[in-house]
């Protein structure tokens, strides 16, 4: 059943050494929405620089993640685990630049620190750069800590419920002039573990799809989707039998790359019957 919803953006910040935390907030995010995000009339979209951002040239990366990622959310988590990240112009990590904006612009900002044992490997540099901010941000309000994901989990759904009962949010209302079957297509990626080398260390793979939502207020049937190039690498995991979607309901459309593809020309096709009447539109997914 088709309903209308406040939609906020959730912010996922962090170095690289926490990608299993970074998973497992998107998890509890996506957990968040599948109880609540229609009795409550609000959905959370997360956005994490890898997967959410848009390539784009002309200015530093940190500036484009600034402004694509922390201008355009309403709520940042911010986690560390034993790095403070990599220096940016204008501050000492990627993830501080993304707090302080944050901050400055109003928004809340949840932060979390892991207490889990630090790896053999640590650098010490950064360890001491994270102990540094950690006792200068400690002044500026309450930290969380987390030891292991389960707990993670917990205070992300904590937090998500303090922000959604405290946001201020207005009753959404259908707006009845987008009418039709309006389509919006969402790339996604997903790093799992495939396997260890002689070593012992872990060895990763990427699982590709497209999130695919029918935002307006008619059901489109009789929908297939179809690569627009016949020189794209991207295959999509699909028999190709049509299907509906209703009025906002997503779907979700696994990939698979080929070593040829990539860039301009993974454009998804999107065919399907509006009212009898048969329509088509190009989605640039690369």
């Amino acid at each position: 059943m088709a309903y209308v919803a406040n939609v906020l953006r959730m912010m996922i910040a962090s170095p690289s050494d926490t990608v299993e935390a970074r998973d497992i907030v998107e998890s509890a995010i996506h957990g968040w929405n599948g109880a609540n995000a229609q009795g409550k009339q609000t959905i959370l979209q997360p956005w994490r620089w890898e997967t959410s951002s848009v390539p784009v040239l002309g200015d530093h990366p940190q500036s484009l993640i600034n402004s694509q990622g922390v201008d355009d959310s309403d709520v940042v988590f911010a986690l560390f685990g034993s790095r403070l990240g990599s220096p940016t112009p204008d501050a000492v990590s990627g993830t501080v630049a993304e707090i302080e904006r944050a901050i400055e612009q109003g928004k809340p900002v949840h932060l979390y620190f892991s207490t889990a044992p630090l790896p053999s490997d640590i650098d010490t540099r950064q360890l001491d750069g994270l102990r540094a901010f950690k006792a200068e941000i400690g002044h500026r309000g309450l930290l969380g800590e987390f030891s292991n994901l389960s707990q993670l989990e917990h205070e992300v759904w904590k937090a998500i419920e303090y922000d959604v009962a405290n946001l201020s949010l207005a009753v959404p209302v259908l707006d009845r002039a987008a009418s039709g079957v309006r389509f919006s297509v969402q790339p996604k990626q997903e790093r799992e573990l495939r396997d260890y080398d002689k070593k012992g260390k872990p060895r990763y793979t990427t699982r590709h799809w497209l999130e695919i939502t029918n935002t307006g207020d008619r059901d489109a049937e009789g929908v297939v989707f179809e690569p627009a190039s016949e020189r794209t690498g991207m295959h999509l995991v699909t028999d190709g039998t049509p299907t509906t979607i209703h009025a906002g309901q997503t779907r979700r459309l696994n990939l698979a790359y080929m070593l040829a593809g990539g860039g301009d020309s993974d454009v998804l096709r999107v065919r399907w019957s509006d009212d009898g009447e048969t329509k088509e539109r190009e989605f640039h997914v690369g």
